[in-house]
């Protein structure tokens, strides 16, 4: 039975960790943008 748990808590923390990552992609890119912009005006 705890081989159950500690499967389900590893599952859990690698969806919330690969979602984590996934935000800060999207905030590196949207830092990228504003950057570009900057640099074009």
């Amino acid at each position: 039975m705890k081989k159950i748990h500690i499967m389900l808590a590893i599952i859990f923390f690698a969806l919330t960790g690969c979602n984590t990552m996934h935000g800060i992609g999207k905030d590196v890119e949207k830092l990228g943008e504003k950057v570009q912009d900057a640099s074009k005006k």
